[in-house]
């Protein structure tokens, strides 16, 4: 989607003295970014504060990323909220987790109305708090005819898990009779990933310092560029959005051939 380039240049007005829109090239932005959401807790916990002060604080910033996303004309914007893991953290910020998806989620649909945002979810909804899932329902209702964008977010989502199910799917369908052995392929997995239909990243943004993917997307990151910030979650804004974006325009994509001089 090409952006709007009045609303692109007043977006990013007053830019800092190491980054601005002039360094990024429009025609070549990425056209999938995905988040891994680092740091909420340690921030907090940086300021005297609660986690949960971390996990609130967080919103804004993926507000902001939302936006930012559109006004580039990213294509798809994906976010890793909760893992299959995340439900082993005490059970106080784990419930305070799912009551803050249910209400960011309705504080946050006339953004993505006012955006024509396409909402999805990747993971498992099934173990979520019947609130929760009714709420990520109405959701994807009232946006489900937006194309400007699309956000998905990963909600208790693994990516082991995610690849052990797409392989059961398959062999129940061999099984029946309904595919071949030998038509699996590739393409067969990805079509029963929770990303089907999407293209796969093209540039991966962490938070926070670490250097592991944590169990994220690891079937469809086979060939995404990396960004890590040492950035907390909260402190992410779109000035370090534009600096991961020059990053990634930066290197050269070869996806394992060799790019002539």
């Amino acid at each position: 989607m090409q952006p709007n380039m009045e609303k692109l240049g007043a977006y990013f007005a007053d830019a800092p003295s190491d980054i601005s829109l002039q360094d990024i090239d429009i025609a070549r932005i990425p056209r999938h970014v995905s988040f891994i959401m680092d740091g909420n807790g340690r921030w907090a916990q940086a300021r005297g504060l609660d986690r949960s002060k971390g996990h609130v604080a967080g919103v804004d910033s993926l507000r902001e990323t939302v936006t930012c996303s559109v006004r580039l004309g990213v294509d798809v914007l994906s976010a890793y909220a909760f893992s299959t893991e995340n439900w082993k953290r005490p059970q106080r910020e784990v419930n305070l987790l799912m009551h803050l998806f249910a209400t960011t989620l309705v504080k946050e649909l006339p953004l993505f109305h006012q955006e024509h945002v396409r909402l999805r979810f990747l993971g498992d909804l099934e173990a979520l708090p019947a609130e929760t899932r009714e709420v990520f329902q109405r959701g994807l209702d009232e946006t489900a005819g937006y194309d400007v964008m699309t956000f998905a977010l990963a909600v208790n989502y693994g990516s082991r898990a995610e690849i052990a199910r797409a392989a059961r799917l398959i062999a129940e369908e061999v099984a029946a009779g309904r595919m071949r052995p030998e038509d699996v392929d590739v393409d067969a997995v990805s079509q029963r990933l929770y990303t089907a239909g999407l293209p796969d990243p093209d540039l991966l943004v962490r938070t926070s310092g670490e250097l592991r993917l944590s169990n994220y997307l690891l079937w469809q990151l086979a060939y995404t560029e990396m960004y890590v910030t040492d950035l907390f979650w909260p402190d992410f804004d779109r000035w370090e959005y534009l600096r991961a974006v020059r990053a990634f325009q930066g290197r050269g994509r070869r996806y394992g051939g060799v790019v002539n001089s």
